[in-house]
């Protein structure tokens, strides 16, 4: 029987106090909450699905001691999500004198905003940015680029936005608008618990586990970066809600000698980050995946688990070599249970996978990178910046004198599932490396998936694109510069 829609108490930290309110549904979202029970309605309400920035509103999470700031989207955050933490919209940062913050006075001086529509999204996104560089300091172009690509303006054409990114660190900090880090750590402490109800988050990997056995019907989030769109954009209402993200031994990304494990609760920004670290190459892709405030509220764990056809991390673990770490809680033996699967094999279909109804995706074990591999993954979307693949194609490969020895191609939007090209890896391992093989390992790529039609391409044309990939994978294995995006820098179009 599915457990009726009950309400129950959500408190963080905002202007210095605590905010409680009651009577607060499960699958209510944190933009609800401020605009319509604390009527901040400078947080805008545009897109509802995390595309346009508008709602951005800035959390602040205490640490190892410290405040850690993230700009997240309020449309598709729930808010019982934010218990226990500080939360900041474009109304707090002005001083009680009415001064301006810094990220707000540079927009006026730099002309920033026309409409102003979107203008308390980009305000809390350099505000973000001013906090987590100690003051707006060294900030250049590039960096300003990709830390507001989640914010979107039909106006300005951003050149005046990256402006104001750069400027506000010169900019005087008024009495009144700075953050006491350390009282607000301490006030973050003193808050209480959450209380029960159906907003579930267990702190611990064993409590989270028996939640998920004793409520098999719940709704799973870790970041509810999708899950949210089902609110907004499908209306459906959610019952039970259980949130992996507060279980502390899924926060970590651990290092062992072969692999890195990272768990469920780690965000996308923080799991690429430790991806790039790996392989710098992915850095340009980390970067397009979603915007800042997608990447900042949702998690790897959850992107996998997801399943999507067009979700970009997929293809890139896939062709890593990446495996999935399943659990759940035995109830008969009273301890935690696990299996593990290559992440390929972990999906059945649309949106399906093999995950029984008492078990979450735990882990993603990845392998680590060995001194001769050749590894690209390539993004092909509409926009540069913030949207969703047409084509997402990733290949890892190593030769032995010459002949291919290893090569692993997972590829996206191809197929009703994240999938792996088996068939064209079969007609390229142990081939010369040529451009002979190449163009017959294309024709291969080409024919080995139907996709479809749809708003964003043709399958004609993802099927096209699958090819040209794999001969751009070529040129590039054979050192040919310049022949993608990532050649291209801010600076020389500035």
């Amino acid at each position: 029987m599915t457990p009726p829609i009950s309400p129950q108490t959500l408190t963080f930290w905002r202007r210095g106090h605590a905010v409680t309110l009651d009577n607060v549904p499960a699958d209510r979202t944190l933009l609800e909450v401020l605009r319509e029970d604390l009527h901040c309605t400078g947080t805008k309400e545009g897109c509802g699905e995390g595309d346009c920035g508008a709602c951005t509103v800035v959390l602040g999470e205490a640490v190892g001691g410290k405040l850690q700031y993230k700009a997240i989207n309020s449309c598709i955050r729930l808010a019982h999500s934010v218990q226990g933490l500080a939360v900041w919209t474009t109304e707090d940062l002005v001083s009680a004198k009415g001064e301006l913050h810094p990220a707000q006075e540079a927009m006026v001086h730099c002309h920033g905003s026309q409409c102003g529509f979107c203008t308390p999204g980009f305000v809390m996104s350099l505000f973000g940015m001013y906090q987590n560089t100690g003051g707006g300091q060294g900030i250049d172009r590039a960096q300003a680029q990709v830390e507001l690509s989640g914010n979107l303006c039909r106006c300005t054409g951003y050149r005046p936005i990256f402006d104001a990114a750069q400027q506000m660190g010169s900019l005087p900090l008024p009495a009144g608008c700075e953050v006491n880090e350390t009282a607000t750590v301490a006030a973050l402490k003193q808050l209480p618990p959450a209380k029960a109800g159906n907003y579930l988050r267990p702190t611990t990997l064993t409590r989270l586990l028996q939640a998920r056995s004793a409520h098999p019907e719940a709704q799973v989030v870790a970041g509810c970066t999708d899950v949210g769109l089902w609110v907004t954009k499908m209306h459906k209402r959610f019952a039970q809600v259980l949130d992996v993200t507060a279980a502390e031994e899924l926060r970590r990304v651990e290092t062992y000698p072969h692999h890195i494990a990272i768990g469920a609760a780690v965000s996308l920004h923080e799991a690429y980050a430790a991806l790039v670290s790996e392989r710098p190459p992915l850095k340009t892709f980390a970067q397009r995946f979603a915007g800042l405030p997608v990447r900042n509220s949702g998690t790897l764990g959850g992107n996998v688990a997801n399943g999507s056809p067009i979700g970009d991390s997929m293809p890139l673990l896939i062709a890593l070599g990446a495996s999935v770490v399943l659990m759940r809680w035995d109830k008969k033996r009273q301890a935690v249970a696990h299996r593990e699967l290559k992440l390929e094999d972990l999906y059945t279909g649309y949106r399906t996978n093999v995950m029984k109804a008492d078990e979450l995706l735990c882990w993603i074990k990845v392998p680590r990178p060995v001194d001769t591999e050749f590894l690209r993954v390539y993004k092909i979307s509409k926009r540069f910046d913030d949207d969703i693949s047409a084509v997402c194609l990733a290949i890892r490969l190593t030769l032995e004198e010459g002949k291919v020895s290893t090569i692993s191609i997972g590829a996206g939007g191809v197929a009703a599932t994240p999938v792996r090209a088996r068939q064209t890896e079969a007609a390229l391992l142990g081939q010369a490396w040529s451009a002979d093989t190449v163009m017959a390992a294309m024709a291969a790529l080409r024919a080995e998936f139907q996709p479809i039609s749809d708003m964003r391409a043709s399958a004609a044309y993802r099927q096209t694109v699958l090819g040209n990939l794999l001969q751009r994978f070529w040129l590039e294995s054979q050192g040919l510069q310049a022949i993608n995006l990532e050649s291209v820098s801010m600076e020389d179009l500035a």
